[in-house]
């Protein structure tokens, strides 16, 4: 057995009735490229079941100690059960994107069954009406529970179903050992010695530790180091109720990297990534009359994985708070913006050391810890309190080769995360074989046009691609079309006057138009 670290068994003590805590991701694949030209669910649950032993995760139960006296153990169960774990459904005709996505919504909003591996993939056939995607795509929609993984093991575990092949090897299930269950007495003998070398711990932590709380004190009080204060409250910051919505937007990877490359001055994709994001809630938001003046602030995860770590499951994470400029209307100012907020927030976390969070976490109190989780959802203190932050925005990079399961060939890949109270928007950014893709989840109550926030999100991207690169794109699942070219800004661009702007946009309406098509498969440009 192994017993959970204290930050992963936050992620259980954190679940409500309304908050399930668990991450997962949609993954539409092609089945034309499997041997005859399609996939049977017989064939995915045995090629599951088959590469499961390689993945403990897929195969261990929780083990609870009485009273929860201590954070809980992993067990191995024994090949899991694939009938349970592995579901077929289908979408009704037509069979389109909104009805996926409402689909999705409803499979993320429930809870996983802790009494089994906490993990479950459901295969939903009837994809014949998708905008860029040919007819018989299916969908596989993986939740799996922030306890058992966090966003780069997550990565990982997919990689180990998947082959860089169509021509998949096909495998009988290796056994899986199956422990015992540990008696009572033997698990509160458990807690005692680990509380015997509980004060000893601490003390490592803290020697390892001050140092670095004491260095970014210091740099606090004399102005060297700052942090995002005085966030804002929206309608994303109370209490969230159990029922879900999902979209996603997906672009280029090389159009995100260009606007990167165009701006210079140390922006990263992670940069052009949230500025997007505040883009987009910006728009959302002054739609309904709820643009806060002070900028917008979001919980950006961070990969703490050593080399050794690396192929690891659990969670190896810290985090740090980043302004998105959702105050700026201007895209170009907006990214400065965040360029030079999150270096902020970098050097903040450096000083303090970003694992000091996943190190102190071991001396969370479990009874403490599941009682306060429940305390605050009853009494509704996300109403209440002050915000911490106003969403997640999470980038994990994934593959850029093609991937494969059971044979088909995964075209688009999206990430589904956690909403929970105080904190009811989510958004997953994966990349994948030259895609770019931002997943939102979100709770109904607080988001019930989800598919326009999606359109948000596309202007936003649209805008900053316009006065960075130089052109102005219409984006669509399928393809890219580049509408009007003009000569990039200069990378200081950021510093120009909004009359100089508006001036140019006027003189590339005169220009010649010119229609390109950029194809997703071979990546060529055709002159329409």
């Amino acid at each position: 057995m192994q017993q959970l670290t204290g930050l992963d068994a936050s992620f259980l003590y954190l679940e409500t009735s309304n908050s399930p805590m668990h991450v997962g991701g949609l993954a539409i694949y092609d089945p034309r490229t499997a041997s005859g030209g399609k996939v049977g669910f017989k064939q995915i649950m045995a090629n599951v079941a088959a590469r499961a032993s390689r993945v403990p995760a897929m195969n261990n139960v929780l083990v609870e100690v009485p009273m929860r006296l201590d954070h809980p153990y992993w067990k191995s169960d024994g090949l899991f059960d694939p009938e349970f774990h592995i579901r077929h459904i289908a979408l009704p005709k037509p069979g389109d994107w909104r009805q996926l996505c409402i689909q999705v919504a409803r499979l993320h909003a429930r809870p996983l069954d802790r009494s089994r591996p906490l993990w479950e993939f459901y295969i939903i056939e009837g994809l014949d009406n998708i905008e860029g995607f040919p007819k018989g795509c299916f969908a596989l929609v993986s939740k799996m529970h922030h306890a058992a993984i966090d966003g780069a093991s997550g990565v990982e575990v997919m990689g180990a179903i998947h082959d860089l092949s169509s021509e998949y090897p096909e495998q009988s299930s290796e056994n899986v050992a199956k422990e015992r269950t540990p008696s009572y007495g033997r698990l509160l003998w458990q807690t005692q010695l680990n509380n015997i070398k509980t004060p000893a711990r601490i003390f490592e932590v803290a020697k390892n530790t001050i140092p670095g709380v004491a260095k970014a004190v210091t740099g606090l009080a004399r102005g060297r180091l700052s942090r995002v204060t005085d966030i804002p409250r929206t309608r994303f910051n109370t209490n969230i109720s159990p029922h879900r919505v999902f979209e996603a937007v997906e672009m280029r990877l090389s159009s995100i990297k260009a606007i990167k490359d165009a701006v210079g001055n140390g922006t990263t994709i992670n940069d052009v990534a949230i500025t997007i994001c505040g883009g987009g809630l910006r728009k959302y938001l002054e739609s309904k009359n709820e643009l806060p003046q002070r900028s917008l602030a979001a919980m950006a995860p961070i990969n703490v994985r050593t080399v050794d770590q690396q192929g690891t499951a659990g969670n190896q994470v810290s985090q740090m708070t980043v302004s998105i400029g959702s105050d700026i209307a201007d895209p170009l100012e907006r990214l400065s913006r965040v360029n030079e907020g999150t270096a902020r927030a970098k050097q903040l976390t450096s000083a303090v050391g970003a694992k000091a969070m996943t190190d102190y976490s071991q001396f969370i109190p479990s009874t403490l810890a599941a009682s306060a989780a429940k305390v605050y959802s009853r009494l509704g203190l996300a109403n209440r309190v002050k915000p911490f932050y106003n969403c997640v925005i999470t980038n994990v990079p994934g593959p850029q080769v093609p991937l494969y399961f059971t044979g088909a060939r995964l075209m688009s890949n999206f990430a589904l995360g956690p909403p929970i109270d105080g904190m009811g928007l989510f958004h997953g950014i994966m990349s994948y074989c030259g895609n770019f893709n931002i997943g939102v989840s979100a709770c109904r109550e607080m988001m019930p046009d989800p598919a326009f926030y999606a359109q948000c999100l596309r202007e936003a991207y649209e805008e900053l691609y316009e006065v960075t690169v130089g052109a102005q794109v219409e984006f669509t699942k399928s393809e890219t079309k580049i509408v009007a070219k003009k000569k990039s800004p200069p990378k200081k661009a950021a510093k120009k006057k909004a009359s100089k702007k508006k001036a140019a946009k006027k003189k590339v309406t005169k220009k010649k138009i010119t229609k390109v098509k950029v194809t997703k498969k071979k990546g060529t440009k055709k002159k329409a």
